[in-house]
């Protein structure tokens, strides 16, 4: 779908020069159409989704589940691990905006949508939508895979949605922060480079992939304000019972002020952006 598909249905705004509530709805319906069917032009573009957590649960099931869990307990370790790499799955796909929307601006593409009276946020919210469906599509596949390894839900298939949920929430915020990177960078692969720079620490200096109680106590200290820490422990609870109040909270808390502190600066530098 072109930009210039989206153009029939942006006039509906009020008679001051502002975009109602519907119009802005029907403007990201529009533009998350037009993403969705770049990917179906582009299958390629699912490889991350689909063969990530296939790849990350295997290698981190047979190379750290013998020495964490013990020599023939990896079924063991899979229901640790899989609640920690549904919180890493939004991080590896949300770096995924960020280079998607340079892209975009040096094809041209978001110039041509600039021009058109939509909501500027629209454009980034849409894109938002669409890798909200392909962290569906990866939890889905991740969980499948972990069930295979032997996963078990102690608690209920409620909570099991709620740890899913809590992960999408978490991972929709962190893509503010790498469109705004998309949005700051001048190619691609810098914004590549500078998001590993950031998903490094926050991934393995985390409880992810291995209790941190035998972590150096600088580092477990930083691990319990890591936010994927967090969300990790979070899931995992939910799904293994557990006290869940607390990382909950702190997951949440951490979501809405990623996302109050880098949407409307996003938002500032899509519309300043030469």
């Amino acid at each position: 779908m072109s930009a210039a598909t989206i153009s029939a249905p942006v006039q509906a705004h009020s008679p001051d020069g502002r975009i109602g509530l519907r119009a802005n709805l029907r403007h990201i319906g529009a533009l998350a159409r037009r993403n969705m069917l770049q990917i179906k032009q582009d299958p390629e573009s699912m490889f991350d989704a689909v063969l990530m957590p296939i790849i990350f649960i295997l290698l981190f099931t047979y190379v750290f589940g013998g020495s964490i869990a013990g020599k023939g307990n990896e079924k063991e370790y899979v229901n640790y691990l899989v609640p920690g790499l549904m919180a890493m799955m939004g991080m590896n796909i949300a770096m995924a905006v960020g280079t998607g929307v340079n892209d975009d601006f040096k094809k041209g593409v978001m110039d041509r949508f600039r021009t058109m009276p939509i909501a500027r946020s629209s454009v980034l919210i849409a894109k938002i939508v669409v890798e909200v469906g392909r962290m569906l599509i990866a939890c889905a596949i991740l969980l499948t895979m972990g069930f295979i390894l032997g996963l078990t839900v102690s608690t209920s298939v409620l909570h099991l949605l709620a740890a899913v949920a809590l992960a999408m929430v978490f991972g929709a915020s962190l893509m503010w922060i790498f469109i705004l990177l998309g949005l700051a960078m001048k190619t691609p692969q810098a914004v590549q480079g500078v998001a590993m720079l950031i998903l490094m620490p926050l991934q393995f200096g985390s409880s992810v992939f291995a209790p941190t109680a035998r972590m150096p106590g600088w580092l477990e200290a930083f691990t319990d304000y890591n936010p994927l820490s967090n969300l990790a422990d979070a899931a995992r609870n939910l799904i293994n019972g557990g006290p869940v109040a607390h990382s909950v909270w702190m997951t949440l808390g951490w979501s809405v002020a990623i996302t109050v502190v880098t949407a409307p600066l996003a938002v500032a530098k899509f519309r300043s952006k030469t």
